[in-house]
């Protein structure tokens, strides 16, 4: 019995090693791959920016009178030269009538004195003429002239003053509310009545670092800031629709940040009139939103698709299939991507291949049965119409 189950025993063994034998090694995964070469990629940063307002101007008051009357409407926008406040006129246009009168008078005494002096020196070729009578009246004519003239600057002072008492926009633009109302006394101590402040075009000011800074003089070397432009995101997420320009670099690093000031212009057309001189628009002074700060011109950038990409604790990888069918794990460093695509600044070459497909069933080194991958929905849609 004892032989018998030990023949069994080895008879089992051995065609457990038989059936072993027999048995196909796992087949390597299928997986689908690419090459890696060179699309067209709009290079873009991202930062932090407020707008601001072209021109701003704070109406204040120039002389001592009262509110006769407001003629604009808050909130609603203005033109140059539109008149928002109307003073109280009478004490100036006395004022101007009491200078002219003034004036008036010494003209009169003038035109006296150049005959007194005209007379005199007729005299002098006369035995009755003497030389004192006529120095008196030389004298006496060029002091009315000095009092003419003196009138007339005051004149024009009280004129001017008068002026004053119509208050008009400076700019075009939105005016605010207004601070005083009729029948108040304002000076040039009373501070703003109203701003006005310039709607279109608008400022993007924005800080970059200094490191971004040094790395877009070198992208776009000896181009300027003519080879940027501006985007907005605004602060509900959306994308504005105008475009904008840089056309101002800081002379001075902040030294709190170590940052350099940006400033661009970009268009705030109106949206809609709701009311007879109120007007929307989608850009307002001092909205804070996001700036893309992108070239003009698309840069052609090594790329794969985005599902290649693994990442982990030590960065961004993908599999890169050689000549011998083995996959190994490469680590790369990306730049700027699109939607379904990802720029590779370093770590892979034009033409090698790279796994986007069936990459959980890969293990580094590991041999792979590769085939072209399926193209995505986006190439598809980006190929020609036959």
């Amino acid at each position: 019995m004892v032989r018998l189950l030990t023949i069994v025993g080895v008879s089992a063994l051995l065609l457990t090693g038989v059936a072993h034998a027999q048995a196909p090694a796992a087949p390597p995964p299928a997986v689908g791959i690419v090459k890696v070469g060179k699309i067209p990629i709009v290079e873009t940063e991202r930062f932090i920016g407020r707008i601001q307002a072209v021109e701003q101007v704070n109406l204040v008051a120039r002389v001592t009178a009262f509110i006769d009357q407001i003629v604009f409407k808050e909130g609603q926008e203005v033109k140059k030269g539109d008149v928002l406040y109307r003073l109280e006129r009478p004490p100036f246009e006395a004022d101007v009538a009491a200078k002219q009168a003034t004036i008036d008078q010494i003209q009169a005494q003038l035109q006296n004195a150049n005959i007194v002096l005209e007379r005199a020196t007729t005299l002098l070729s006369s035995p009755a003429g003497q030389q004192s009578n006529v120095d008196t009246a030389k004298a006496n004519q060029g002091n009315l002239q000095g009092q003419l003239l003196a009138a007339k600057a005051n004149l024009r002072t009280s004129q001017i003053q008068l002026g004053y008492t119509t208050i008009a926009a400076p700019i075009d633009g939105k005016i605010g509310r207004t601070a005083i109302t009729a029948g108040n006394v304002v000076s040039p101590s009373s501070g703003t009545l109203a701003t006005i402040v310039r709607q279109d075009p608008m400022y993007v000011v924005f800080p970059i670092s200094v490191r971004s800074a040094l790395e877009l003089r070198s992208r776009y070397a000896g181009k300027g800031t003519a080879a940027v432009q501006i985007r907005i995101i605004l602060p509900d997420g959306r994308t504005y629709a105008q475009i904008g320009n840089v056309n101002f670099v800081d002379n001075t690093i902040a030294a709190s940040t170590d940052t350099i000031t940006l400033r661009g212009t970009i268009a705030n057309p109106p949206l809609a009139q709701q009311t007879e001189g109120s007007v929307t628009r989608e850009l307002v002074d001092g909205e804070f939103i996001q700036v893309l700060l992108e070239g003009v011109q698309p840069v052609e950038v090594l790329s794969v698709p985005r599902a290649a990409i693994m990442t982990d604790q030590l960065g961004d990888s993908v599999y890169v299939v050689g000549d011998d069918n083995k996959a190994l794990k490469t680590q790369i460093k990306l730049g700027q991507s699109t939607p379904t695509m990802a720029g590779v600044i370093a770590g892979l070459k034009e033409g090698q291949s790279v796994v986007v497909e069936g990459i959980q069933k890969v293990k580094p080194g590991q041999t792979v049965a590769p085939a072209p991958a399926a193209p995505t929905a986006a190439e598809q849609a980006q190929k020609p119409a036959p």
